[in-house]
Order: structure tokens, then sequence, then C-alpha cells
């Protein structure tokens, strides 16, 4: 037997010049192509302006989408320097734009605080970009270039003058890099140039969208992160008002807090490190929680509001209904990992740490009202944990004593791989029982729901943990709430809600959706939440049988069918109405079925459409809908 060995030699190492690497691999400097790597494209150019406007240099930004789909970003900054790059034998401008690691951000005093520090937007933005032309308006003259997929189609040269300074900077996205869409998401733009208004007060962010229906908004905010934190608590009654609002400057690093208790049960605390929005938390937001226990404590004692045998208030207890924003601008700051989402400064934890826990105390002793009110809402929350502990341990308790620890309506799949394993959760006995009989018992396990479960968003988790619904759910899973989740425990990897395509089933679905995003999170961080697609009609035509599962499908599917024998069209009210081999062929065959998974995209959006949907306060509510309303063809009532 001979065995063809492959040469490996010299000839074979391959050397990516410029700007190639890039295109080779972008997911390494954008991280994906997908949909959010398109939205980071524009993100890198903002930064830059945004670097800008925190130097001092900077006050208006404005992004628009062009018709064509090319997007514009402009500043009235500083203009990027267009001398002759000593080292580089080229303007600046096109060093910055052709060289990986090349910007002001490496210590050479062009900027003291940058978000963007690895020094590879602008040009990364260019290699992943069919066309991308700068426009720096300088000292009364416009300078221009133009570069086609990294590469400069054009010397820098003047072509006008002007009565502006700064610098634009036009982009069309790559159909090449970006396979699964070019399109950019209006939705997605606003939120974060409205996050980045709120964190620069004093800053004005235009956005305008010249597509289809043209569009604009300006996001100005003179209050700073306080409106940000107005604008996320305004589907809750605050405890206190106005927020509290902190902002200090220690040995280089500048703190920045605000915050606000409401009357929810939810807590939201975002931080941001440079205007990064740091996801993962780091040491500026333990620093912050630390010393938020802390001063509450204290102040709690020092004044008699705690029982002589009354434990200290945990983290939890005085997190609950509070709305907070930490925002840290550090010279220096060390983000673990590439995507930027903790930050780990040791010198932040102790600085944030010292400088609000200062703030916060002389607060509280100069407004006694409001901290009573504080301290009362964290021992009432003490107490639900309390509560909610007991029955937790009930619960626990009585699943051992029972021969069987899972719930009795439980049809449970014969797998124990839990990698393989699917839960229904289903609207109604009736629904329930075809999925039953429907099944493939090996790996699908059906779990009937009777009526609606509580809404969570109202209510603390020691009343949640009495409705019978919601244990049945805790216990079918087995991971445990809240505290006690534990995500390697689930017993399955899929969850899939299926409920009818009526307006009761959209209202159970969202219910079961505000409950796993509130307490149990890493189920749909790690994707195991899913959203049957059930069919909304069916036609018959002789022997043939057709199924259509969107609204907009059924006249499409009815005009390239003959009109002879003439079809009969069936709509679906409720899975009850299938019976159990039509649930299967149309709903639960993996081979076939259309499920949705439910990703979390950005949490602050989610929770601010959970608070609103679910929360006490009608008029957001109703704003929402009026906002949404068009996108509604045919309600169901």
């Amino acid at each position: 037997m001979t065995i063809d060995q492959q040469s490996y030699d010299e000839s074979q190492i391959q050397v990516l010049e410029g700007l190639e690497a890039v295109r080779k691999r972008p997911g390494m400097y954008i991280g994906t192509t997908s949909s959010r790597g398109l939205h980071h494209l524009v993100w890198e150019i903002v930064d830059n302006s945004i670097d800008e406007a925190m130097g001092g240099y900077c006050d208006k930004v404005t992004v628009t989408v062009e018709e064509d789909n090319s997007v514009t970003v402009e500043d009235n900054g500083r203009g990027i320097p267009i001398g002759m790059h000593e080292k580089m034998g080229r303007p600046a401008v096109e060093v910055i734009m052709t060289v990986l690691h090349a910007g002001g951000k490496f210590g050479g005093g062009g900027y003291k605080v940058s978000g963007g520090l690895h020094g590879v937007g602008a040009s990364v933005v260019n290699a992943l970009s069919t066309t991308l032309e700068v426009y720096v308006h300088l000292d009364g003259k416009v300078h221009y270039q133009r570069f086609a997929r990294g590469i400069p189609q054009t010397e820098l040269e003047e072509i006008d003058t002007t009565e502006k300074q700064g610098t634009m900077i036009r982009f069309s996205p790559d159909p090449e890099i970006f396979t699964e869409t070019v399109e950019f998401e209006e939705e997605i733009l606003t939120t974060r140039l409205r996050e980045l208004a709120f964190l620069n007060k004093g800053l004005e962010i235009t956005f305008e969208d010249k597509r289809e229906e043209p569009k604009s908004s300006t996001y100005y905010y003179e209050g700073g992160i306080s409106s940000f934190v107005e604008h996320l608590n305004r589907t809750k009654e605050p405890l206190h008002e106005p927020p509290i609002h902190i902002e200090s400057e220690k040995e280089g690093l500048t703190v920045e807090v605000a915050m606000q208790y409401n009357d929810g049960f939810a807590s939201n605390i975002y931080s941001f490190a440079n205007n990064i929005n740091t996801h993962e938390g780091g040491t500026h937001e333990s620093g912050f929680k630390t010393a938020l226990t802390r001063v509450i404590n204290d102040y709690a004692r020092k004044n008699g509001l705690f029982k002589e045998n009354d434990p200290n208030l945990v983290g939890d207890d005085v997190r609950e209904g509070l709305t907070a924003i930490i925002s840290v601008k550090i010279e220096d700051p060390q983000f673990e990992g590439q995507t930027k989402t903790k930050l780990g400064n040791s010198e932040a934890r102790t600085i944030t740490d010292s400088v609000f826990s200062e703030a916060l105390a002389k607060f509280m002793n100069e407004n006694p009202t409001e901290a009573r009110r504080i301290v009362d809402k964290g021992l009432m929350a003490s107490r639900a944990r309390d509560a909610a502990k007991k029955a937790r341990e009930l619960t626990r308790r009585k699943s051992a004593l029972e021969v069987s620890s899972l719930p009795g309506k439980l049809a449970d799949c014969s797998s124990k791989d839990a990698s393989i394993s699917e839960l229904y959760i289903v609207e109604g006995d009736s629904a329930g029982g075809s999925a039953k009989q429907g099944r493939d018992r090996h790996f699908q396990a059906i779990l009937p729901l009777r009526g609606k479960i509580l809404n969570v968003e109202k209510s603390r988790l020691d009343k949640i943990l009495s409705n019978n619904e919601v244990r049945s759910i805790i216990t079918a899973l087995g991971t445990g709430v809240g505290d006690d989740f534990d995500i390697s425990k689930a017993r399955y990897h899929r969850i899939i809600i299926m409920t009818d395509a009526d307006v009761d089933g959209a209202h159970i679905r969202t219910l079961l959706l505000t409950f796993f995003y509130r307490y149990m999170r890493p189920l749909i961080e790690e994707g195991y939440i899913y959203i049957a697609q059930p069919p909304l009609y069916q036609i018959k035509q002789g022997k043939a049988v057709h199924y259509v599962y969107h609204e907009n499908e059924l006249e499409p599917k009815l005009a390239e069918m003959s009109s002879n024998p003439k079809p009969g069209i069936q709509r679906y009210k409720g899975l009850g109405e299938m019976n159990p081999s039509q649930l299967w062929e149309t709903t639960m065959n993996p081979e076939v079925r259309a499920v949705l998974q439910v990703a979390l995209e950005d949490a602050m959006v989610a929770d601010e459409i959970f608070e609103t949907l679910m929360g006490d306060k009608v008029e957001p509510r109703r704003d929402f809908i009026q906002e949404n309303a068009h996108y509604v063809k045919n309600l169901d009532i």
C-alpha cells in the first residue's frame, strides 16, 4: 500500500498583504458577517466621531442611510489629518483607511479617552465595502479620496472650498462579504444612536433614513444619563424624582452614575466604559453593586430601620426595582475578550466604589424620606426572598416524597439525552391530547397548560412560585429558578412554545417569554427557547392537502392552484382542531416543521418591551400599539 503524502514546503506559506486578511477572515475583525456584523460597520465609523465628541472637539454627528442603502457618517470635529505620514510616505487619511492598527489611539496624544481602541475600525470598514469615500473639511478646503474594497482609487485631492470643519465618510457594504443581508435596520441604528446621545450629554446626533419613506430623528439630552434612566423608567412608577445623579473624577478615571428606584421588581443595571456597553459587567459594575449594598445597610443600621436581630439586606434585595446606568471614562481600558463586553481594570472597582459610596451616603443623609423608601423597598424584597426560598424548599420536599418528581400532566419522552430532547409547552388539554398522540415519544415531551400563567412582570418570585402552571414548568425543566437556576440541569435543550394562532395564544406566548426572560434568562441566551409555527389554513383539493402558515401566502397559493375542483379552505382557530397526524406533519415533525428560535439581541431593548407590554402603566402600552398598529393586517379578536 502506498500513501500519497502531500508535500508541505515554503511554497505553501501565504502572506496576506494589507487588508486582504480582513476580506479573507472578516469574522476575526467584526465578529460575524450576519446582520450584526453589517451594523458593526456603522458603529466603527460612528465611534470615531464619538471619540472626537468625548475629547470636546465635536458636538454634532449625523448618520444617514442613503437611498441606495449606503451609509454616510458626518461630524463637525477636527477632521482626519491630511498631511503626509512621515513613516508611510502617504497622506495620513489614506494610512488610517488602508493600514490596520493605524490611528490616534495608541498613546500618540490624539485621544485621551477612546471607545475604538484597536485602531482597526476605519480600515476594516474600507476593506469590507464595495466603495468608501472620505471628505475632510479642513482649513476652508474639502479634501476627497475614494476607495474600492480597501484599495485607493484616487489620490487625496482638493475638490472644493468650505466653511465647515470635520469629516464625512460614505460607504457601501460589500454583498460578497455580507451574503445574508446588506439592508440596514432603522430600529437597530436608532436604538444605539439614542444610547450614545444619552451617554454624551450635549452631543446632538441626527439619524436620517432616505429609503422608501424618508424619516429623520434628532437625539440630544442635556440631562445625559439621568435622562437615560428616566427614559428606561417611563413605563414604571418611580419611588423618587429626579434620579440620583453622581459624577466625579479620581486618579484620571471619570465615574458617572444615575439611578432611580421604581415600583417594579426587576433590576435593570447597565454599565458602559468609554461608551461601550459592557454587557458582561466588569470591575466598574461590581464596585457599584458592592457600594450600593454596603451604604444602604449602613444607613439602615445607623438610623434604626432594622430590628436588632434583622440580618443585613443582600445585593438582590437592594437592587429590586432599581434602574441604573454606570458610565466610566478611562484612559487605558482593559476589556476581557475581543468583544469588549467586560471591563477588567482593577482600579475601576475601587474608584467606582469609593466615589459612588461617598456620594450615595451623602444623598441618603440629606434626603431621609427618599432614603426610607429605598430601605423599605429592600426590606420588602428581603421578606419576599425568604418566602420564595421556603416555597422552593417546599417544592423540592414535595418532589422528593412523590413517587415521580415530575408533574402529573407531563407526558415525558423516553430519551434521557437532554441534547436531543424537546419539551412542547402546549396551550390547553385538547391540543395537549393531540400533541401527546402525534409526537415522537422517543425525544418529544408534552406539557399542557391549563389557562394562562401568572404575569411575572407584576409579581415577586414568592407569589410566582405559588402558581401551579409555573411550578409545573419549573419542575419539568429541572433547572431550578431565579438564584437556584442551573442550565446544566436542563432536561431538554429545546423548549418549544406551541399556542393557538389567535390573540389568547399570543398572550400566553408573551407571558411564557416574560417568565423565561426574567427568571430563566440563560435558556434564551443559549438558544433553548423556540416558538412553534402551526399552519393558519388547510386547503383541500380532491385528495391533495396543502397547508398555509402565513396570511400573505394564502392568495398566492390559491392563484397557483386550478379552480377545478374548487379548493376547500379551513381556517384553524386553534391547535385542538387538528388531529394528531395533522399536528405531527405540520408543526412537530423536525423534518418539515418551522420553528422560530428566540434570540436576545439587546437586553436593554428586551427589558423595555417586556415592561411596556406586561407592566402596570397603560399609557406606554397604548403608545406602543398605536406606533406598531400598521404592521397588523388581520386582527383576530
